[in-house]
């Protein structure tokens, strides 16, 4: 399947600044199948070491000399690796502290081996073991679950051909005709229930069984279950479980700013601050934090203390609830959670394509969903689950804020009116 990631590695690899590369990403989001792919197209050879499978290549790294560490694991691959010409892959990296710091030394002294070190959980080891990280000696990328673009193309050659009309649609305003505005709501709809996840869009795509798709996504979500025990302090598991079972929950409410009350009475953040911070360095879930001020620095003008929290994949958010596809395709979910799901899907699509979203709230109950920053621009959007777009909360955002303009997500078709740029749900990945 293509991923759009495959590009960035291009440019690194061309790059005459080149660093090793350190990919990092959920579990699953398909890191080790890019990166060996990359390496049979682009290099002459690859050489793949995992050291959560292999943990004798932990030897190789005792003494931090790049030219030794390539002679010996020359020899214990049986590959030859030529310099500019070799793919080094290190996979599960975070299972070696050695290997992890001997990527200041191969940028320092061997810059001529090219390197991609890959860490599903690394963010987590890191932050339990107080591990060091060879700060600025390293590139870092992140991969996220497919996007609905990716989606589009790997349903079938006539969706991927549709992606390039809804492109021409959200850059004239112009409205896609009927028949394919529908066609793109229904795939839409599709994604919500299978997700981003490779396997579970591949096996849709091969079967269109929703059956099939779930037992992939349940047998996913026993896998972080599983790493939380795994990588995690005694005292943390319980913790840690609790929090990530109540993004989902939470997201059904009215009010869906995370409130620790719902996870145990008289619970307080300093008590669940570490469980919150192994389900983000994991990559399975995202905060999206609430703005004090909409103004420059935007990062600098958040409240730690508010923020909702969203699910990396909205295929696993459904999978958590036990929604299923008719549950969606005929809208018969509680108004919240459809409201949820969407707020998700939304925002997974922004931080997919780069761009850091937070939300407001005025002191009169006015909210906006996302507030992003795009060129010198701060915009504001607005997210709905249907067709209905009538909004106190952006009129008073746009008197008393007075933006360039303002977008407004939701099931209509593409336009431009009174200052709003509408732009359908399955356009999201168009925001850049």
């Amino acid at each position: 399947m293509e991923r759009k990631i495959y590009d960035k590695l291009l440019n690194w690899k061309k790059s005459l600044h080149r660093k090793p590369l350190v990919l990092q990403g959920a579990r699953q989001v398909g890191k080790t199948y890019i990166v060996n792919l990359f390496g049979q197209k682009e290099y002459e050879n690859y050489v793949y070491c995992n050291f959560e499978k292999e943990p004798i290549l932990e030897d190789f790294f005792n003494e931090l000399n790049p030219n030794k560490i390539i002679r010996n694991l020359s020899i214990y691959k049986h590959k030859e690796i030529i310099s500019n010409h070799t793919l080094l892959i290190f996979d599960e990296i975070q299972a070696s502290p050695k290997a992890l710091n001997s990527l200041k030394y191969f940028n320092e002294e061997a810059k001529e081996y090219h390197i991609i070190a890959l860490g599903s959980l690394l963010g987590v080891s890191l932050n339990r073991e107080n591990s060091s990280f060879p700060v600025g000696q390293v590139e870092m990328m992140t991969m996220y679950p497919m996007d609905f673009e990716e989606f589009l193309i790997a349903v079938g050659n006539d969706t991927s051909k549709l992606s390039l009309e809804i492109k021409n649609a959200y850059k004239n305003d112009t409205a896609l005709p009927a028949g394919l505005h529908e066609l793109a709501i229904s795939l839409y709809k599709k994604y919500l229930y299978v997700g981003g996840m490779p396997e579970a869009v591949k096996v849709f795509v091969e079967t269109n069984n929703p059956e099939m798709v779930r037992i992939v996504q349940l047998a996913i979500l026993d896998a972080y279950f599983s790493d939380m025990s795994k990588y995690n302090r005694t005292t943390e598991i319980p913790k840690t479980k609790l929090v990530f079972e109540n993004i989902s929950t939470q997201l059904s409410k009215e009010n869906k700013k995370f409130q620790y009350k719902y996870l145990k009475s008289g619970a307080r953040s300093s008590q669940y601050a570490e469980a919150i911070k192994w389900v983000c360095s994991a990559g399975i879930a995202n905060q999206l934090f609430k703005l004090e001020k909409v103004t420059l620095p935007l990062e600098s003008n958040k409240s730690n203390d508010d923020f909702k929290f969203y699910m990396s994949d909205v295929g696993l958010l459904c999978a958590s609830q036990n929604i299923r596809i008719e549950d969606i395709e005929l809208d018969l979910n509680d108004s919240s959670f459809r409201g949820g799901l969407c707020e998700n899907y939304v925002f997974n699509q922004l931080t997919f394509a780069g761009l850091k979203p937070y939300y407001w709230t005025s002191n009169f109950d006015a909210e906006i969903d996302f507030i992003i920053r795009l060129g010198m621009d701060i915009i504001p959007i607005e997210v709905k689950s249907g067709e209905n777009t009538r909004s106190k909360s952006l009129n008073v955002y746009m008197k008393s804020m007075n933006p360039p303009y303002a977008i407004r997500i939701s099931q209509k078709n593409f336009g431009f009116e009174n200052n709003i740029k509408s732009v359908p749900l399955y356009a999201v990945y168009c925001i850049k």
